[in-house]
């Protein structure tokens, strides 16, 4: 039976895919790509795509750091509410991209959209 958002919007397939459109969008934004300047973004993609995989209820074991830690340097750099609101932007451009279906889109949002305070530090 599907029950779980991560398969009502398509799985890994469709994490996948948004997750690599959000970070061409993020490293073609320059109020943003400062950030991942000392990125490895293969590895960042893979985690990033575990991570919202575990969020939205897929069978996927997250291995990356807690939220609050894995945003801690870019804190350093700067990360505030402003920031945040842009990858939020980016995020759900690249939903749509994928074809996630709307109200799919928006559950998908209120959940990362949830994780505000522990990205930036709260």
């Amino acid at each position: 039976m599907i029950d779980t958002l991560y398969e009502l919007i398509g799985g890994r397939p469709a994490i996948q895919a948004a997750v690599e459109s959000f970070y061409r969008k993020v490293l073609a934004d320059p109020r943003l790509s400062h950030f991942f300047d000392q990125t490895d973004m293969p590895h960042q993609v893979a985690l990033q795509s575990m991570f919202i995989s575990m969020l939205l209820g897929g069978r996927v074991v997250y291995t990356g750091k807690d939220v609050r830690t894995a945003h801690a340097g870019a804190r350093e750099k700067g990360l505030n509410d402003s920031h945040f609101d842009l990858f939020l932007k980016h995020f759900r451009a690249a939903l749509e991209e994928a074809k996630v279906p709307p109200d799919k889109l928006e559950k998908v949002m209120t959940l990362l959209g949830g994780t505000r305070r522990d990205v930036l530090g709260r």
